[in-house]
Formats: structure tokens, sequence, C-alpha cells
């Protein structure tokens, strides 16, 4: 077997909605693709005997043992390998259930797709179940060692990708209240929202952490001091730089028993409490002036009592716990060290600070707190008694929390309030040593020791004992108050033909509302007047880069096929999704194969529509109609039909939708219509003549007015969006060059060649084609171009794209001319396949008052060379006379001035 492509899906996509972290593997068979499981001796033995717990998966039989039915009755490798790595992943702490395998147009080439939480370790167990099923289809069996191995590497990726407990307790509260969230790229940031409803957070640390706050709380005598001065009980210390200042520093705070810490450590690292001779308070030093960034050490009173952990968000107490060293219960008959490696197997301890709880390391701190107290590793301690193995009680060196929450008195609660206000921090981690905390701190003789920013949650949601406290509710509540948004508008626009244009007049139209409208396109990333990002960007990374700008207000995304696939979409939800149109373009590729296959792709938009949402679909094309089906939000309509039954009936009932009817854009809905603008008025239309034109307006128009735009607005933008050469390069540019026109248009496909005719059949001069196609289209498709050119132009000139996608050169103008020949025989047809020279034969030799159409591979590129030309400036915009319009009249209609907005 042998995997021929990985992608990883992360948004919605052609295989699920609503999974959306997907691995799609690309894998050939090869020998065994005719070789059901049934047919290779022992396979089903030893898939058994290796992965016992294969029988929990149901399969397509719904009952337990399913999956093994299908392995011992005969099922494909492809679908062998799907559940495997299923499983592996299962196995390895990461609950997973869906699968899909598919057969692709290949032979023997499988479409093995299944669910991953963390990027990395989905793809290992994708390669881990190929390794595993070819090891038992070649040798009857998969080494115990290497599933071992497998298992512990897929763990340590998952260690490896996890969000820490704190910030993935924030990330479900946001999950939960329907707040989209997305890692940044740098310094371990979540940014939560899009757009400028967007807050950040990293750990506890939040938009509304302030730097002078987080900068005291990390100088421990500044904020001693601080809070000292504001009369808030604090320890009695000193800070000192050399061991020889230790003995005047320790007679300072009062004598022994003393705690000695680094001034700025954190995570408990080189704190001693409880000091008591000076040989410890030398080594204690020493340790503390090692962890310290500045070699400064706090010389502090060892207050008597518990260690309490309080937790303040935005001003009021939250959680309350009192935390307990990492220590062993003895009973009587195990040793020291045998009580920790019992207690080290609790299955919630882990290595480092990301876990629930951490394990308990035996090392040379850990070893001298036990000699403090007469202890050492093979000491039986009698039932109950207690070994602690450290001085401090963090839960990153395997202490334990309890929850106090609910019994903490409530001048305590007044006054670490005040104290998180005092020092400014909005979450705040405040370490209190009393003896009682269900009474006042100045009673106990307590003192707050630390204040603490970004301050870890995992005591508190995950106690070892009492009650779970769910501490990310306030944060959320803090970032976003009373409900406050956290989405921006999002329009997402798909469809074969006429995407580029729909969204940048779906932009524009939402421009005239004066908001930061973020745009994405076969152009470029848009934001606001400003072109961010150059080149084709429709796929999620670009729409990635709208929806986390803190500027853009409204989102209005192209989505494309090739993006979809190899990603999915960039967001889970959106507002509006619109499809404008299903075509035979880019079939065979991504093992998409059949229109009806492309429809599932482009449908992707219009199912991810949110319930309150709207699908703009065209009721004109069969297979766009049909997605209403899946669509969980409202579905309206657009057609250039006045009398679609469709249309009829979904306005009938109430329903919303847009038509073209007598030379105006119309909306419908139940008994009134809304005459939104007369087409003449609309330069995208060309002044009626372009019917796909009026179609991408009408979807447009519609998109803007069912997410609440003004119809003012939506007027206004019609009338000032032109089809010009700054403003939609490569979409209907028409070019006045004096005694003939010249027409650029990035049509490549059957139906973009059948648009653009629509509206050249309507010139009265000569019309000239120069002509092609991409290599990757089927010969079909190309052919069909020939066809198609034939029907439309006059003269043609045949050229091809330097990028021949691997075919040969010549071919692709070969299958071309084929097409010419079969429509018309005696259709002026010529090759020039250098796309350059093409061009510039067919504008040198341009007869008077003809039409020069081009269809380039690079839009720019074309439009400089007919700009050097010096093309004329047409500004009036013609009134429609007796139905048509001279060539004159056409030429004023699509003037190629840019607009300035």
């Amino acid at each position: 077997m042998k995997i021929l492509k990985t992608l990883t899906l992360r948004g919605p996509n052609y295989w699920s909605i609503r999974r959306q972290k997907l691995i799609v593997m690309r894998l050939d068979l090869e020998e065994i693709a005719e070789t059901p499981s049934n047919e290779i001796d022992g396979f089903y033995e030893a898939l058994s005997e290796t992965l016992p717990s294969l029988v929990e998966h149901y399969c397509s039989p719904g009952c337990r043992g399913g999956f093994f039915s299908r392995v011992r009755e005969g099922t494909f490798m492809g679908h062998i390998v799907e559940h495997v790595a299923l499983e592996l992943q299962e196995l390895a702490g990461m609950p997973v259930g869906f699968g899909r395998t598919r057969m692709t147009g290949d032979d023997g080439v499988y479409s093995v797709v299944f669910e991953y939480i963390y990027e990395q370790a989905g793809r290992y167990a994708g390669r881990a179940a190929v390794r595993l099923c070819q090891s038992i289809v070649e040798t009857g069996r998969y080494p115990q060692e290497e599933l071992e191995q497998d298992l512990a590497d897929l763990r340590d990726l998952k260690a490896s990708s996890a969000l820490g407990p704190s910030t993935e307790t924030i990330v479900k509260e946001a999950e939960a209240r329907g707040i989209p969230w997305s890692m940044l790229s740098a310094r371990a940031m979540i940014q939560l929202g899009y757009g400028i409803y967007q807050k950040r957070i990293q750990a506890t640390l939040s938009n509304n952490s302030g730097i002078l706050a987080v900068e005291l709380a990390c100088d421990k005598e500044g904020t001693k001091n601080i809070l000292a001065d504001a009369g808030v009980p604090v320890p009695r210390g000193v800070v000192i730089r050399y061991l020889d200042d230790l003995e005047d520093a320790i007679e300072d705070v009062g004598s022994y028993p003393v705690v000695v810490k680094p001034l700025d450590g954190n995570h408990g690292r080189g704190i001693t409490i409880n000091v008591k001779t000076w040989k410890d308070a030398e080594v204690a030093y020493d340790l503390a002036s090692e962890a310290s960034k500045t070699h400064s050490v706090i010389i502090e009173r060892y207050y008597q009592g518990s260690d309490h952990r309080v937790l303040v968000i935005n001003g009021k107490l939250t959680a309350v716990s009192q935390r307990i060293p990492a220590h062993v219960v003895g009973d009587g008959r195990r040793t020291v060290e045998e009580l920790i490696e019992e207690t080290n197997r609790d299955p919630n301890r882990g290595d480092g600070h990301d876990n629930v709880l951490t394990r308990i390391v035996v090392d040379q701190t850990a070893l001298k707190v036990l000699e403090s107290q007469d202890i050492s590793l093979d000491t039986v301690l009698r039932d109950r008694e207690v070994a602690y193995l450290r001085a401090t009680a963090n839960l990153s060196t395997g202490g334990i929390a309890i929850d106090r929450t609910d019994d903490i008195h409530p001048y305590n609660v007044w006054l670490f309030e005040r104290a998180a206000k005092i020092i400014g921090l909005d979450i705040a981690g405040i370490d209190v040593v009393t003896e009682d905390i269900t009474k006042p701190l100045p009673e106990t003789d307590g003192v707050i020791v630390e204040v603490n920013a970004a301050p870890g949650f995992r005591m508190h949601v995950a106690p070892s004992r009492g009650l779970p406290r769910n501490v990310a509710a306030p944060v959320i509540d803090m970032l976003y108050p009373d409900g406050a948004p956290s989405r921006i508008p999002i329009i997402a626009l798909t469809g074969t033909n006429g995407k580029t244009t729909t969204t940048r007049l779906t932009a524009h139209i939402y421009r005239q509302t004066g908001k930061v409208v973020g745009y994405t396109s076969t152009d470029g990333v848009y934001i606001g007047d400003y072109l961010a990002q150059g080149g084709d960007n429709t796929g999620p990374q670009s729409a990635a880069m709208i929806l986390q700008d803190p500027t853009v207000e409204v989102a209005v995304l192209e989505s494309a096929r090739g993006g979809m696939l190899r990603a999915g979409l960039a967001f889970d939800n959106c507002d509006i999704g619109v499809v404008l149109n299903v075509a035979a373009d880019h079939l065979g590729l991504g093992d998409i194969n059949t229109i009806e296959q492309m429809a599932q792709v482009k449908g992707v938009v219009a199912e991810t529509v949110s319930p309150e949402g709207y699908a703009v679909l065209n009721a004109d094309d069969p297979l766009v109609a049909a997605m209403a089906e899946k669509v969980r939000g409202k579905v309206t309509y657009f057609s250039m039909q006045t009398d679609n039954p469709l249309v009829l009936e979904h306005v009938r009932r109430g329903g919303l939708a847009a038509i073209y009817e007598n030379g105006f854009i119309t909306i419908c809905e139940g008994e009134w219509k809304l005459r939104v603008e007369s087409v003449k008025n609309a330069p995208v239309t060309m002044g009626g003549m372009a019917p796909f034109m009026i179609a991408n307006a009408l979807a447009a128009c519609l998109a803007a007015f069912a997410q609440g735009v003004d119809i003012e607005h939506i007027r206004q933008g019609l009338r000032t969006f032109k089809p010009s050469a700054a403003q939609t390069p490569g979409r209907m540019n028409l070019f006045n060059l004096g005694e003939y026109h010249a027409l650029v248009d990035y049509a490549h496909n059957p139906a973009g060649y059948e648009a653009v005719g629509a509206f050249v059949k309507n010139w009265e001069g000569q019309r000239i084609g120069v002509v092609g196609g991409p290599g990757d289209r089927r010969d079909e498709d190309l052919i069909l171009l020939g066809k198609i050119a034939a029907d439309v132009f006059d003269k043609i000139i045949v050229k091809e794209d330097d990028d021949k996608r691997g075919r040969k050169s010549g071919e692709v103008a070969d299958l071309i001319i084929e097409g010419i020949r079969q429509h018309n025989p005696d259709c002026h047809h010529e090759i020039i396949l250098d796309e350059r020279q093409a061009l510039n034969g067919a504008l040198d030799n341009a007869p008077k008052d003809s039409l020069v159409v081009i269809f380039p591979e690079t839009v720019n590129r074309t439009i400089a060379m007919i700009q050097e030309r010096n093309p004329k400036e047409d500004d009036a915009i013609a009134t429609e006379t007796n139905g048509h319009h001279s060539n004159s009249e056409v030429a004023e209609i699509v003037s190629s001035t840019p607009i300035l907005n």
C-alpha cells in the first residue's frame, strides 16, 4: 500500500459539516486492491489479536463486533485502515469515531477519511494504520513493541499539541456559548470571536490584563510593599542579592523559622519554607538565587497555617482551594517508594503541569524534604502517617487541591477582592497562608504571600476533593459582558462562475453602510480601501486573515472549490451563504469526477449557514436549488425568470426571493415587491446585455437585503460599481482602443465562455476571440470550449497557457481546434501558442468596429499590455433604446475608467 497524499481538514467540508477535523488520505492499495480481507490468510485473526478493542466498532452492522464481522466476511483494506487509524487514537487517549472510505476514479485508490483531535497525531495515526495493516498482510503479525511505540508516540503528540488545562477550560466555555476561537501563530495566544469583536487570551492572561499589573505581580517584593501600604496583611521580609546579607536578613524578619524564595520565580521553583537552621538557610539561598532571573532572594518570616489559592476574576472572588504539598499516606505495609509509585498510577496524574494532577518526582529536593522528617524512601510509614515530598503546595510538583470556596469568611472575600484591585489584575491568583480560612485573616495571623498573574485553573476545575468550579464562565462574562457580540457578519460565496464579481459587488454594497469590509477573492485579500495581500486568496487561510483582523466589521468571503477540498472552510457558521451555479469545471481534480459531486462541494457553503442566517440559492440551477434540503437556516432564491415555479411557490409561502422583472432587480416577499434598481443604472449588468451579470447582481442584492442592509445603500452600491480593470480585473473589462474595442474576461470553462458569449453576440462588428484553456481540464471540456468559441466568434486565435499543467505543448490547442471544426468547419482560426504573441497579433490586426475578446491565463499581464496602447476613457452611461444597444453605447456602458470610493 502507498499513501499518495494526506490532507488535513479543519472546518466544514465535503465529507462532513459537523465533523470538521478530518484527515483525508489518498491510499493506493496496489497489489491488494482486488483482495478482500477474507482472502488474506490469517488477517482477521492477527488483526483481532493485535487490536482486540476494535470489537467496540459497530460499523455498518450497527452492533458490537460489527466491524470484525465485516473483516471476517470480507472488506477492502482502505476500510480497515480507517478503523485502525481511529482505534489507535482512541487507545492513545483521543476519543474519535467518525470515518468514511470511498473509491476514487482511479482503480485501487481510495479516499480514507477519519476524525482527529490533534492534527499531528491524526496524520501519524493514518501512517501507523497503513504500517500495521501492511505488516499483517505481509508477515501475519504486527510486533507488540511497534504497537506500543506507536501509542507512545501518539501520546507524546497529544501532549505536545494539547491546550493547557486553563486555556482548554476557557475555550470549552467559549464553545458552549457559541463563541468561535482559533489559535494564533505566536506566543500560544488564542483568539476568541471574529473581527472587531475578537478578544485574546494567553493561558489566563486576557485583553484586559494590564502590563503594569502583570509586571507588578511578577515583582513579589513590590507587590508586598503596595499591599502593605494599603493595610493588607503580608509577610515581613527583605530582599537580598548576596549570601553575606543572609544572616542580617533573617534577624530583620524576626529570626527562624523563615521562608526563602526567588524574587521573580514561578511554579514554586526555588522556594524553601520553614527553614530553621543556618545550614538549611544557606542551601535554600542557593536554590532561590539559581531560580531567580535577577539572582535576588526574598527572606520572609514563616507563617504557620495551610496554603490556599484564591481566584479573583474581574474583581469578584470566584474560587478558593486549599493546597496540600505532594505527599503519601502510609498503610503500615508499603515503603515510601512503593507508595509514591502507587500514587503516580493515578490516571489523572501526568508529566508537567498540563494534567489534572502531576506525577510526584523523586529528586534531590524530595529527598531533602523526606530527610527533614527523618524519613527515607525505604521507610515503612505507619497507617495514616503522612510523609511530605515537597515543602510547597504547588500542583505542578505533585500537590493536591481541596475546594474551600463555600467556607471562606466574608471579611476575607472583601480583603482578597480588594487586594486584586490594588494590584490591578483582571484575573488574579492570590496565595494565602492561614490556619483557618473560615475566620478573618487578622484573627489567625494569616497573610497574603503573593498575588499572581496568569493563575492556573486546574485546581479549581478539577480539585482532588470538593466541588469543581466553573471558573471560565466569569472570564467569558468579563470579555463578553451581557451577551456582547463575538461574531461579525460573514457572507460566504461560491459557485463555478461569477464568484469574484459577486464577491466584489457584495463587498461594495456593504461598504456603502460605512462599515469596514474585509473580503477575499481571486485577486487578493482586501481590508477597507486597501489590498492587504495580492494573488488568488479564496481558501481558508485567506478567510482566516479577514476573521482575525481587529478592524473588520463585515467579512465577504469568496470560497472556492480547491480550498474547501484541501482544508475545509475557515469558519463554523456563516450568516449568508451564496451559491451562484454549478457547472462542469475542475472535474477530475481532487477526486471530484461528476457534476453532482461538485454540487456537493459547493453545497458546503449553503449547509454552513447558521439557523438564523440565509442561504441564497440560484433557483434556475437545479443542482443549486436542491441544496435547500440540507440548509439549517432560512432559504432565499434568485432567478432570472419571473415565472420560475420554485420561486413563485416559495414567495407564495412568504419566502424571500430576488427576480429580474421588467428590466428591474426586484425583491419579493409574500405579497409585496420592491424594485431595487433598473439594470440600465447598474454598470455591472452592461445595461441588461449580460444576463449572467444580472444574475450576479440579483445574488449580491439579495444577500445584502437578507442581512438587513438598507435598500438605499444597495441602490447606491449598484449604481457605483463598474466592471472595470480597477474594480473587477479580468471580469468583463472593456477597453476603447479607438477604432476597435478589446474585452478581457477570465472565463476558463464552458459555462464561463457561454456567459461571455451571450454578451459578445450583441456586438455588431467582427468578433475576434483569443481563446485557450487550462491544461488540467478534461479533453471533452477543452473540445467544448472550441465548439462554444466557434458559435460566438467570426475569427479565432487559439493560444495556450504558460503553465501546461501536465500536458504537452500544443495538446490543449489541438483539442480546442477539434471542437471548432466539429461545430463550424468554415470558422476562420489559427494557432499562436504564446499568449502574448496571440494577444498582440489580434490587437495589431483588429479591423474597425471589431471586438477582440481575450480569455487570458494572466489577467494583470494582459491588462497591462492593453493599457500600453492607451485606451480611451468612456464616462457616459448609455440609456436603453428599443431593447438593443449600438456598439458605442455598449462601450459607454462598460467603462474601463476606475471608480474611486
